[in-house]
């Protein structure tokens, strides 16, 4: 690999890690390329973007990315979104169905260093539009109930008046 690509590299994912909010770094060693693209679509899906790229790129990356010094090791996949949940998601989702090939290493959620559990934490907890869908459902029980009270008394008074 040449310097001007190592470069366009690190620009891309400097650029790419700055805008994200979680950054989730998993093994994958002894998956096949198969396995791969399925978390590739499955990421697809999520808003989520996966790379796999060189460890000291990465570092330099996020670095300029603003994101402090990540010490990477081993084989490395990197998956990223612009929301905390999304690639907390997909990579334990990913790892649950691939035990033996695919783990959580860590992550950088909202700029802070965190461990595999705090990945899997926050994947752990209801999308943005589940949160969403809860609060409407909340907001319409009164008038739900309100309403069904309403039929029950409406039934009631025409059983009484016939």
């Amino acid at each position: 690999m040449t310097k001007q690509q190592k470069s366009e590299i690190i620009n891309f994912l400097a650029a790419e890690f700055k805008d994200s909010l979680a950054i989730v770094v998993c093994d994958y060693k002894g998956l096949t390329h198969k396995e791969l693209e399925t978390l590739r679509k499955e990421a697809r899906a999520n808003n989520t973007k996966v790379q796999v790229a060189k460890n000291t790129l990465v570092t330099v990356a996020a670095k300029n990315a603003e994101l402090g010094d990540v010490e990477l090791s081993g084989t490395n996949i990197f998956l990223w979104s612009d929301d905390q949940i999304s690639a907390c998601k997909v990579a334990d989702k990913f790892a649950s169905a691939n035990k033996e090939k695919f783990a959580i290493k860590s992550g950088i959620i909202e700029g802070k260093i965190s461990d595999a559990s705090t990945v899997n934490a926050f994947a752990k907890l209801p999308s943005r539009e589940e949160l969403l869908g809860m609060l409407a459902a909340t907001w319409m029980a009164p008038v739900t109930n309100f309403t069904i009270g309403l039929d029950a008394l409406r039934k009631k008074k025409e059983e009484e008046a016939a």
